[in-house]
């Protein structure tokens, strides 16, 4: 078989987790009831290989935040990693902080960052009118600059300015991002101390928001929004070869020939795979090709067409709704020292 260049293949994707191979010695992990969490440090050397920035990056999976249990353990979760990473960054607890809500409010698979904000306690005002704040409140301003699209100024060079102005110790940046998986999207949060280029994930980069531009330390929190049909596509063929194994696995069981198709989740089960014959037999060559060879064909045949759509769930206005109001009451009990007991 012909060697194939995957190097002008660019992954759509701000996750660190999607760059990674499965159990790789860079990720610690650990769960918490429904949470997973994944703990990444990358060096120098690590950072290249992946084409990210060097830095702490963690990852928080959940399967449903509609609930109000899940809710409040991925509320829980959040904001302990929060804190952590506040604390690697040797940030203290009466350094000022500058929150920035990215996005466009107009679509929902981009407001994100701005309705996220918008769910934050400012301070700023407060002290600036009575010289002290309650005991336990920082000082925090918040500031959502738009899009380029509408403003025609650069984003970063727009919170570059107001930095300057106002002179925070730190910034807490919120974005909505884009995964190279379907099972992260919209179930995944990730923080960094590392900035964040918005719109690097579906391959339209502006300038970065990070500690190298602005001085000062830099935590983003994202949440994949979107993935685009190359990534749909190349899931869909790895599902269908666990769907095949199912169903040869199960064959003659009589209690599953009583469960509707429509309710077997077999991605649960990492063991329905299938042989390098079986997936010849039922998906060709095309099946035997490498995660990364698939995306690049699929890619290949889409984008030159235009039908390399970037899309999201349909019941994304609600999940977004729910992530907005997660992240804010997060970044509340993060930031300020405010009592998180009935958590």
């Amino acid at each position: 078989m012909r060697e194939i260049d995957l190097s002008k293949y660019q992954i759509r994707t701000d996750l660190v987790v999607d760059l990674i191979e499965e159990n790789s010695s860079l990720e610690q992990k650990y769960n918490y009831k429904n949470v997973s969490v994944s703990n990444i440090s990358l060096d120098k050397d690590s950072s290249l290989k992946l084409g990210k920035k060097p830095g702490d990056y963690t990852t928080i999976y959940f399967d449903d935040i509609t609930d109000t249990t899940n809710y409040k353990n991925v509320l829980k979760i959040l904001i302990d990693e929060l804190k952590k990473m506040l604390k690697n960054s040797k940030i203290t607890d009466d350094a000022s902080c500058m929150i920035i809500g990215l996005g466009n409010e107009k679509s929902t698979a981009d407001e994100l960052g701005v309705s996220a904000a918008k769910n934050v306690t400012v301070t700023n005002h407060i002290y600036n009118l009575t010289g002290s704040l309650e005991k336990g409140y920082r000082i925090t301003t918040c500031l959502i600059p738009g899009v380029m699209g509408t403003t025609g100024i650069e984003t970063s060079d727009i919170i570059s300015a107001v930095v300057k102005k106002v002179e925070p110790d730190f910034v807490l940046v919120i974005d909505a991002l884009a995964s190279d998986s379907i099972d992260r999207l919209l179930k995944t949060i990730q923080i960094t101390n590392t900035g964040i280029n918005p719109g690097s994930g579906i391959g339209n980069n502006r300038k970065e928001i990070s500690s190298d531009v602005f001085n000062i330390p830099v935590i983003a929190i994202g949440v994949p929004t979107v993935v685009d049909a190359t990534t749909i596509v190349s899931d869909t063929l790895n599902y269908m070869k666990k769907h095949f194994s199912y169903n040869i696995k199960n064959k003659d069981s009589v209690t599953d020939k009583l469960i509707p198709s429509s309710r077997i989740n077999y991605l649960k089960n990492n063991n329905y795979t299938l042989s390098k014959e079986e997936t010849s037999y039922f998906l060709g060559a095309l099946g035997n090709l490498s995660n990364e060879e698939k995306k690049l064909l699929i890619n290949d045949v889409l984008t030159p067409i235009g039908y390399n759509l970037v899309v999201t769930p349909k019941e994304i206005d609600f999940i977004v709704f729910k992530l907005t109001n997660l992240i804010g009451e997060a970044i509340n009990k993060s930031i300020h020292n405010i009592s998180t007991k009935n958590i």
